[in-house]
C-alpha cells in the first residue's frame, strides 16, 4: 500500500487566513427597483416630509409608526455610504437615506405595491 501526501499545510493556512479576515461588508439595507428603495422583503421604502434630513431624529412615532413602520436596523448596523442609523424616540435604531428616515406603510400588500406614494401630499417612495 503507498501513502499519499496531501498537501495539508496550504489548506491549513488557508484556513487560517479565513478566521482572521476582516469580517464581510454588510449588505445595504434597502435596494433600488423600478424607481424606488424597497426592503429586503420587496415592500416600498417610504420618506416622510416633516422629517429634517440630516437630524438623525424620526418625527414618526407612537401611531404614527403603526402606520409608517420604521425600517428597523440592528443595534449593531453602523452607516455606510448614503445609508446612516438613527435612534429613534423608543431608544431603538431606524435607517435613514441621504438624512432622511426610512418607512414600510402598512396598507401596502404586496411587493411593488406603492399605495403610500402622495399620501396626504407629505408621504413619497424613497427614491434611490
Amino acid at each position: 500500500m503507498v501513502a499519499r501526501k496531501t498537501p495539508l499545510l496550504p489548506a491549513l493556512l488557508l484556513a487560517t487566513a479565513a478566521l482572521f479576515a476582516s469580517p464581510a461588508l454588510q449588505a445595504a439595507p434597502a435596494q433600488a427597483k423600478d424607481g424606488v428603495l424597497t426592503g429586503s422583503n420587496g415592500m416600498t421604502l417610504y420618506v416622510f416630509d416633516r422629517d429634517v434630513a440630516g437630524s438623525g431624529k424620526s418625527v414618526c412615532n407612537g401611531p404614527c409608526a403603526s402606520n409608517w413602520p420604521p425600517l428597523m436596523a440592528a443595534a449593531s448596523d453602523k452607516a455606510e455610504g448614503d445609508y446612516t442609523v438613527i435612534a429613534r424616540d423608543d431608544g431603538k435604531a431606524q435607517w435613514a437615506y441621504k438624512g432622511k428616515p426610512l418607512y414600510f406603510w402598512s396598507k401596502d400588500q404586496k411587493p411593488g405595491d406603492k399605495t403610500g406614494d402622495g399620501f396626504s401630499n407629505v408621504w413619497h417612495a424613497a427614491k434611490p
